[in-house]
């Protein structure tokens, strides 16, 4: 096991102490969702994003939210690494691709940023605010909750919307997706659909195991 998944699985650990019934300390644990059926996402990333929505909702950063976005960062681009979570229904809404930003790798994304004008993409804990039609089309806002690394999301213009390098024609053409400027990049066959159902309120997590992000995150480890 890496280091940075042991501390994937430690910051869980805390989440989550020995002893403790975690689905009676937190609002949102992987035992309220039936696990057959959450798709090909990565059970511990799935437990740190339930965890970060359980403290943003215990800490007031946010109020039920209706929806949660979960992004695998460390998986390559070929692969669908976005899923979307009905959090009432506990049901999967959408498995899909996603693009992310030049400036953090070629088929896979290995560096980040919060810094304007990186190209780079953001982790941590977003909220979704409104759609409107911009350069990219159909998009939507998202403000970033992770102090240091996705705080400046909004004054970056990084936000969801469709584009035409985000599809299965190209990962067979080019072994991987197009790039966004920083942008969660999807299909635009599906962009106006899926940024209806998460606009206004939902939870996005862009997750990779980064050593930094997994130590000073908020949400993370001992919620604050």
């Amino acid at each position: 096991m890496n280091s940075t998944r042991a501390l994937a699985l430690s910051v869980f650990a805390l989440l989550f102490p020995a002893g403790l019934d975690a689905a009676t300390t937190l609002s949102l644990t992987r035992n309220d969702f039936d696990m057959s059926a959450i798709g090909a996402i990565d059970t511990d990333v799935f437990d740190l994003a339930l965890g970060a929505v359980s403290c943003a909702v215990k800490s007031g950063a946010v109020n039920n939210p209706p929806t949660l976005t979960v992004i695998d960062y460390s998986r390559p681009s070929s692969e669908r690494r976005l899923w979307v979570f009905d959090l009432k229904s506990r049901e999967l809404l959408y498995e899909e691709l996603v693009a992310h930003g030049q400036g953090s790798g070629a088929g896979m994304a290995t560096q980040f940023s919060n810094v304007h004008e990186s190209h780079r993409t953001s982790l941590g804990l977003f909220v979704t605010d409104t759609a409107y039609v911009g350069k990219n089309g159909y998009s939507l806002r998202l403000d970033g909750l992770d102090h240091g690394f996705n705080d400046h999301a909004r004054a970056r213009a990084i936000v969801m919307h469709g584009a035409p390098y985000v599809s299965d024609g190209f990962v067979k053409a080019t072994g991987r997706l197009g790039r966004s400027h920083g942008c969660p990049a999807v299909s635009e066959l599906v962009a106006r659909q899926m940024i209806d159902r998460v606009k206004g309120g939902g939870l996005v997590f862009a997750y990779y195991p980064d050593a930094a992000w997994l130590k000073s995150s908020k949400f993370l480890g001992n919620c604050r």
